[in-house]
């Protein structure tokens, strides 16, 4: 699509000048009189380029300039003026504008001018888009204590070649963990190789990871590489690992035992050299308490547990969380929502989250394609997500209430009160951040 141009003027004669100018440069150009009819103009057809006279009537140049940076933050806008001044055009470049013209004016100047802006829209835009592409579908970000020491604790362990095991409930980001450990690994530049134990069947798994030789079964016509067999030198990582059937799983641990391996239907010993790193979202040690993990292959994969803390653990990080990615989905829907409200961050924060990451990430993408404004607010969120309240300032116990259920419930509003910053909440509370740990570890391990 050809770039589009906004042309405001007052005067007629300078808006249909601008406009010869400008079609001739294989441009869109779209009119408007004054600044109120430019951002009706600009919030229906979204232009690359407003070009702007700084005097007008009602709203002028510098309304505009601040009114349309306020809609698109990345829309170029140049300045055009016969009063033009050192201090107004210094003005004008603070509060954004890539360019200022003074009347009369040029064509060179207008040609130059214009296309240098449009370039650099069509750079940012390319950017982002590339970047956007690059991140992962989660995002492992925080500075709640608790993501701190995780990720502190994943950059010392990344550069090595230990087995590592994350834990973690359903959409906290296990996966996208997993994938920064490898492009921060010695082994980043070969491949990463990922496999869902959960999602093939049982009779598939042992040929997927290991490969086959023709003739191995009815269907094998040829040779079949193995998932090991792809992440040679590089990270094979193994989600849902508590799903891996039993047999395959004994095959599995001598591969961490000796490094080998065969094929279905092969002879030939191989030798594994990919790094492995394994996730679930069961308890490791309530999957080897009934059966479903072998307890020697769990020693194996438990060299480094890296345990993913769930939203509700780490709540003040849910602010930060929505605005990336009302940024990243803006761009990636093409809608000017610049942020979120004051009242839709507080519903947010309030609601218990039970799909972690990926469900607020999910719920973000909702509000930013159905929001109508330049902010995202209570109406644009689920209904579930809008009516959520913070946390109550008083809690009433019926008479008989055991004491530790009453302690957990006021810890835990406590927490949701303060956002999720734990060391407020020891203060509040008479106690230790240590203390809170220790106390949520145990409500976790009763379930």
């Amino acid at each position: 699509m050809k770039p589009c141009v906004l042309v405001v003027d007052d005067e007629e004669a300078n808006r249909l000048t601008l406009e010869r100018i400008l079609v001739r440069e294989d441009l869109t150009v779209i009119h408007a009189p004054d600044g109120r009819a430019a951002l009706a103009q600009i919030r229906e057809h979204r232009p690359d380029l407003v070009l702007t006279d700084l005097m007008m009537p009602g709203l002028d140049g510098m309304g505009l300039l601040k009114a349309a940076r306020e809609l698109d933050g990345d829309l170029e806008v140049i300045m055009m003026t016969a009063y033009g001044t050192v201090e107004t055009a210094v003005e004008a470049m603070k509060l954004g504008a890539s360019d200022f013209i003074t009347k009369p004016l040029r064509r060179s100047e207008i040609v130059r001018a214009t296309h240098k802006s449009i370039e650099r829209r069509r750079l940012i835009h390319e950017n982002r888009s590339l970047r956007d592409q690059l991140k992962p579908a989660s995002t492992l970000i925080g500075h709640d204590p608790a993501m701190v020491s995780l990720l502190e604790e994943a950059r010392q362990v990344a550069d090595s070649h230990a087995t590592i095991l994350i834990t973690g409930e359903s959409g906290t980001g296990k996966g996208v963990l997993a994938r920064w450990l490898h492009r921060h690994s010695p082994r980043s530049t070969q491949d990463l190789v990922e496999i869902n134990c959960s999602a093939l069947p049982d009779n598939l798994l042992e040929s997927e990871l290991f490969g086959y030789e023709a003739g191995a079964f009815t269907d094998a016509k040829g040779r079949k590489q193995g998932r090991f067999d792809l992440a040679d030198r590089g990270t094979l990582f193994l989600d849902e690992i508590t799903e891996l059937p039993i047999g395959v799983q004994s095959k599995l641990l001598r591969v961490l035992q000796d490094g080998t391996y065969e094929r279905l239907g092969g002879t030939q010993t191989l030798k594994a050299d990919a790094r492995l790193i394994a996730a679930t979202n069961r308890d490791p040690a309530d999957a080897v308490a009934s059966g479903m993990l072998r307890e020697d292959l769990y020693y194996r994969l438990n060299v480094i547990q890296l345990r993913i803390p769930p939203l509700r653990e780490h709540r003040q990080d849910i602010p930060l969380l929505a605005r990336h990615f009302v940024d990243r989905f803006a761009v990636r829907h093409n809608r000017a929502v610049a942020t979120l409200s004051e009242k839709a961050i507080a519903a947010l924060e309030a609601f218990h989250w039970p799909g972690n990451v990926r469900q607020l990430e999910n719920t973000i993408e909702r509000a930013v394609v159905l929001c109508k404004s330049d902010a995202v607010d209570l109406t644009d969120l689920p209904p579930e997500v809008a009516k959520s309240s913070a946390a109550p300032d008083r809690l009433s116990f019926a008479v008989g209430t055991p004491l530790k259920a009453m302690e957990r419930r006021m810890i835990e509003a406590t927490i949701q009160k303060c956002n999720g910053d734990r060391q407020k909440t020891a203060v509040l509370l008479g106690t230790t951040v240590r203390t809170l740990y220790r106390r949520e570890a145990e409500w976790r391990s009763e379930g």
